[in-house]
């Protein structure tokens, strides 16, 4: 038999996650669609970051800003008492950090597929900002937000570089399925390291399908 505590703690770190980066993805890619700005490749290109850098460098660098000896930990642990090393919280900010483009980019992706003639035609009719992202653009993107969902908790739980430099390895805190497995390997039972395979395994291929027949009946439903 497993422990299936690192499962249920990588499905709770991916449910938070995906959640928090729902609320700040939608307003990033707004922004990012229809705002003209001379530095916006820039930062496009931190946002996207993650995707190309080894995740352990990214990990590295967000467990030194969040250690207590240096500004950005030191600064959160003695005006808010909070700890961000190697606690499930510190998962969570590291968790935003690192899966941000995979929400941002498909919607993104989906804003950008509009016609403009959308938001001018509601911003035309008196419609504020706000009500033309909510009830024009964001109903129109609907499978591009719901792949940028997916993406990310399939993302989330396959974490394991920026979750071991951050959290380390500590048992219903932060001791997530990929750092398990990787526990397993290393004491050589090969046999539960193999059982925590597959469970990642078969989960990431049923993300990924979902993912595809979404987009495939979308299609369809388009040229239909």
């Amino acid at each position: 038999m497993i422990d299936i505590e690192p499962l249920l703690l990588t499905a709770k770190l991916a449910f938070i996650t995906t959640i928090v980066l729902l609320v700040i993805g939608i307003p990033v890619a707004h922004w990012f669609s229809f705002t003209r700005f001379r530095f916006k490749p820039a930062l496009e290109a931190i946002i996207t970051l993650p995707l190309v850098l080894p995740p352990t460098v990214l990990g590295f660098y967000l467990l030194l800003a969040f250690s207590p000896e240096n500004a950005v930990g030191k600064f959160l642990h003695h005006y808010f008492n909070i700890r961000l090393v190697f606690t499930f919280g510190g998962l969570v900010v590291a968790s935003v950090i690192y899966s941000l483009p995979f929400m941002v980019n498909p919607i993104l992706a989906g804003l950008k597929g509009l016609p403009r003639s959308l938001q001018e035609a509601s911003i035309t009719l008196g419609k504020s900002g706000f009500i033309t992202l909510i009830k024009i653009l964001l109903p129109n993107i609907r499978v591009s937000i719901l792949t940028g969902v997916i993406m990310t908790f399939a993302h989330c739980t396959g974490e394991f570089g920026v979750v071991l430099m951050v959290g380390g390895s500590i048992p219903k805190e932060t001791r997530v399925a990929s750092v398990a497995l990787f526990e397993q390997v290393q004491n050589m039972n090969y046999h539960t390291a193999n059982i925590y395979a597959a469970i990642l395994i078969f989960f990431s291929f049923s993300v990924l399908l979902a993912v595809y027949l979404l987009n495939d009946k979308f299609r369809k439903t388009h040229i239909l």
